[in-house]
């Protein structure tokens, strides 16, 4: 194992958390804003640690909606930044992640997922903040998360939510869980020479001719930061191309549209499914994060069962793979069976995208993961059905 100044490069023994930390160094974050909150701390503690180290700016906030205004203003100084928070945090950073989206801010969110509502199960696992990740703050704008299964995706998985934001000018979510977040197994860091990043695209007109919210084709504005010479103005109210609030409907018709279709229109560029099994299956396990390494396994001992049944493990739950869940609904699967740590919210998706197939969803509340042989059973059910 080598150390340079940036990147700890070879083999590692790391939990969820610490390895989404050195994905965030290994990105090229080098700015966090947060607050200390069970199951996420971990990330914290390790970036106040690092960040110094690469020259970066650790500060720990008064409050997570504090957190995420830092992170918002770090970003617009050309600054590459992230937070991390769980359930309770996340429900208070809404607010201005709603900025941050209508800002087209560019920056990391980390939500290591516990169970709840309100205080919940601090310490214990639960996959109930999906919805509340498309939906959580007030308006239309598109949404990317991310829901690693492993250490060794929290790491990878961090660098791609940073390049998504640069390249989609958003706040990117990575949603993982307390189970995966505590996890310790290896993880294998690169070579910084060998991680590819993509960088935010800069502007190529003068600054007469310059307007901070004008699209091209891709519908995602070239960003110039603070002091690199542009004249900016960014505000949360509905605004026109140069910035400046316009308080109209044909106003907000341009931009908001605009601000989901960025995301509607790529989403074969952004959405990333991992298929085991699935062609000529009748059954589909539809899985993500957690719950998706005792699914696979639930699978494998159906097949040796004589159960026609596939995976689906969703690497992006949004964009959800409508696309996707449609197409295998009319290749002859007649049943998905969901498992997830929530009462339905990646199920009620597939119900809505799999042509009236039947969908079973195995819930549990939040504390516990599944054994394989709870999703088994769903599985038979759905066999038998």
């Amino acid at each position: 194992m080598s150390r340079d100044r940036e990147v700890l490069t070879g083999e590692h023994f790391l939990n969820g958390d610490e390895a989404c930390a050195e994905g965030a160094i290994a990105a090229g974050c080098r700015f966090f804003a947060g607050y200390p909150i069970t199951p996420a701390t971990e990330i914290a503690e390790r970036m106040a640690r690092r960040l110094p180290e690469v020259s970066g700016v650790y500060i720990q906030m008064e409050d997570e909606i504090a957190s995420m205004a830092a992170v918002l203003g770090a970003s617009w100084g050309g600054t590459k930044s992230m937070t991390a928070t769980s359930g309770p945090g996340f429900s208070l950073m809404m607010e201005n992640i709603g900025l941050g989206m209508m800002m087209e801010t560019p920056c990391v969110v980390v939500n290591i997922m516990r169970g709840g509502p309100s205080t919940g199960l601090p310490t214990l696992v639960g996959q109930a903040d999906v919805m509340q990740a498309r939906w959580g703050s007030h308006g239309d704008y598109g949404v990317i998360a991310l829901t690693p299964s492993s250490p060794q995706e929290s790491f990878d998985f961090t660098i791609r939510a940073f390049d998504l934001s640069e390249r989609f000018r958003l706040p990117v979510f990575l949603l993982s869980d307390e189970m995966v977040g505590h996890m310790y197994e290896k993880v294998v860091i690169p070579a910084k020479s060998t991680i590819k990043l993509l960088r935010r695209t800069k502007p190529r007109k003068s600054g007469q001719e310059f307007f901070p919210f004008q699209a091209g084709k891709d519908l995602v504005p070239p960003m110039a930061c603070a002091g690199e010479g542009y004249r900016i103005h960014v505000t949360g109210l509905t605004h026109d191309e140069q910035g400046y609030p316009l308080i109209t409907a044909d106003a907000q018709e341009r931009l908001i549209r605009r601000l989901c279709d960025k995301i509607r229109v790529n989403t074969d560029e952004i959405i990333q499914i991992e298929e085991i099994d699935t062609k000529g299956a009748e059954i589909v396990v539809v899985a993500y994060g957690c719950t998706a390494r005792s699914a696979q396994e639930a699978v494998q001992i159906a097949q040796r069962n004589g159960v026609r049944v596939g995976f689906l493990r969703l690497l992006t739950v949004w964009p959800f793979p409508d696309k996707k869940i449609r197409e295998l609904s009319r290749a002859g699967v007649r049943t998905f069976v969901v498992p997830e740590i929530n009462y339905g919210q990646v199920a009620r998706e597939v119900e809505r995208c799999a042509d009236g197939k039947e969908v079973i969803l195995a819930a549990r509340m939040g504390g516990a993961v599944h054994t394989p042989e709870m999703i088994l059973e769903a599985i038979e059910e759905a066999a038998r059905g």
